[in-house]
């Protein structure tokens, strides 16, 4: 692992720990030249599947975009950061279990709205506004309904 600092090659590690949730290692290392520390994170690399709009075109799935768009329908709401990593964890886990080289983004609109349902009621009736195009009052007031109804 090449230095930050000095961009020396020769870096050695001092102490190696597992991350909280099991999905990481943490290592301190230490430069032989610069005598600098840093840390590193080995993560495991997941294949994600690629993500078919509805226009047909292709694209990696964003991760950066999910979040991006879970974290405006959770603006200002009272949301621990702890819960929407999980609720992240678990749409980017269901989406490696299905083992799909494609999916939908009405697809993953459907695991984000699941998600952000049992998150926050506000943050649902926010996000499904937009990613169903709402054009009248009265599709809020069936989100709503679909939310009382157990």
């Amino acid at each position: 692992m090449k230095c930050p600092f000095c961009a020396n090659p020769d870096t050695q590690v001092t102490d190696s720990r597992t991350s909280e949730d099991g999905l990481a290692i943490r290592r301190r290392r230490r430069c032989a030249n610069c005598d600098k520390r840093f840390t590193t994170y080995e993560r495991i690399e997941l294949q994600l599947p690629m993500v078919v709009k509805r226009n047909g075109t292709r694209m990696d799935f964003d991760l950066d975009k999910l979040k991006g768009s879970m974290r405006i329908a959770l603006r200002k709401r009272p949301v621990s950061v702890e819960s929407f990593d999980a609720a992240i964890g678990r749409i980017q886990e269901r989406l490696i279990n299905l083992q799909e080289k494609e999916v939908s983004t009405d697809m993953v609109g459907q695991m984000v709205m699941q998600e952000l349902k049992a998150l926050d009621q506000v943050a649902y009736v926010r996000f499904a506004s937009v990613y169903q195009s709402f054009e009248d009052i009265q599709e809020f007031i069936k989100a709503i309904q679909e939310i009382q109804s157990p």
